[in-house]
């Protein structure tokens, strides 16, 4: 029989029922390192008191109305966002799925707004933007579509860092080009710079619309309040989502005045995007990693650590781990065995992170880390590799 729960997930054997910054703890008292963030969810880790104080005293006041009425905590993440982005306004969502949708749509609405049939929308090898059709249609890949055919038109997959096959595709019907500036799922692939400062250039000389998908190195992951921030240069349209609710379900897409005029009233829509709770957890975790002066500046000295202890760790264990990728606090270990074995034998030694393509194991903690709990956590990846040694020989 099929369960109650769709089965659609191979879960891990583990449940947990309390958790506090980067730790989770089991019913039976079993103390977890989180390094896996609820796959770069949980931003400011588990419980954090300040969104603790504020969803409570906003359930207390208002939960919902829809966005048939002004939101007050809605207009004051908006400002927060525009206030710190190249952003010039916001749309909410309830997650990165649902900003992809909608950020597809704003591309296409541009081009139509000017009387201009360019609807085809370039992504990379690798990508993932979510698991409706249109992002499944945009990653193109057999693993995320097979089944699901037919799949909606107007994207095309070029493989990733191939600039040649990039120029050669964009053409009159190009509306946009969709990449992660950082790869998640794809295996903690880095768009260097470089490449996206010339990704920018390349959209400016043939007017296409660039949108990023920052769902997961968004919000201060990288040690910059989003990633594209580090190359110096600025999207159309970006996607946000995860870390930008710390745990509550909530996304965004971000875009210039430019790109989102031609939606206007009646284009888009949510019944529960950019609902009181939401908002309010949303401009208290701005706040925080915007706002504050040293918090960022603390996420790149915590990365800087971790990336140092890791290299100790991958020179430790040259049978297991063949390097390092990422930036900031979102990094990827490469494994010379199955990444879920490794995965598995953390579960073992208590330390929790997320598999990736290739064979890559991503460590998500939360940005408030400290450097006690990042060399405890190399510890117990440590015990982990140990524990892999003879199946790596």
């Amino acid at each position: 029989m099929i369960p109650s729960i769709l089965p659609t997930y191979n879960r891990a054997p583990l449940e947990f029922v309390r958790g506090e910054g980067s730790w989770l703890w089991t019913a039976e008292g079993e103390r977890y390192l989180d390094f896996g963030a609820g796959i770069a969810v949980n931003a400011l880790g588990h419980a954090h008191p300040a969104l603790v104080e504020t969803l409570t005293d906003q359930a207390q006041a208002l939960w919902h109305v829809s966005n048939l009425y002004r939101i007050p905590a809605q207009q004051k993440l908006a400002d927060l966002l525009v206030e710190h982005s190249f952003a010039d306004t916001a749309f909410f969502t309830n997650s990165g799925t649902e900003a992809c949708e909608l950020a597809i749509k704003m591309a296409r609405r541009f081009w139509y707004d000017r009387g201009e049939d360019r609807t085809e929308i370039l992504t990379f090898e690798g990508c993932f933007h979510g698991r409706s059709a249109a992002a499944i249609a945009a990653s193109g890949s057999k693993k995320m579509t097979e089944g699901f055919a037919p799949l909606l038109p107007g994207f095309r997959q070029l493989p990733w860092g191939d600039h040649a096959a990039l120029r050669t595709a964009i053409g009159p019907g190009t509306a946009a080009v969709m990449i992660e500036p950082i790869q998640g799922e794809g295996g903690i692939r880095v768009l260097p710079d470089h490449c996206l400062k010339g990704l920018r250039a390349l959209c400016d000389e043939h007017g296409v619309l660039l949108i990023l998908d920052e769902v997961q190195c968004g919000m201060g992951r990288t040690g910059r309040l989003f990633a594209h921030e580090w190359a110096g240069v600025t999207p159309d349209i970006i996607m946000v989502a995860k870390g930008i609710g710390g745990g509550f379900p909530l996304g965004a897409v971000l875009a210039t005045e430019r790109a989102a005029a031609p939606m206007v009233a009646g284009t888009h829509g949510s019944t529960y995007g950019g609902n009181p709770l939401a908002c309010a957890v949303g401009a208290r975790v701005v706040e925080i990693v915007a706002g504050d002066p040293a918090f960022l500046p603390r996420v790149s000295q915590a990365a800087g650590h971790l990336q140092q202890r890791l290299g100790g760790l991958v020179d430790a264990h040259p049978d297991v781990f063949s390097g390092i990728r990422g930036r900031g606090l979102m990094l990827g270990l490469e494994c010379r065995v199955p990444v879920a074995e490794l995965v598995r034998a953390g579960y073992d030694a208590h330390v929790l992170t997320v598999p990736a393509a290739g064979d890559v194991v991503r460590l998500l903690p939360a940005l408030t880390v400290t450097d006690a709990e990042i060399d405890e956590s190399v510890a117990r990846l440590d015990r982990a590799a140990e524990a892999l040694r003879p199946a790596a020989a």
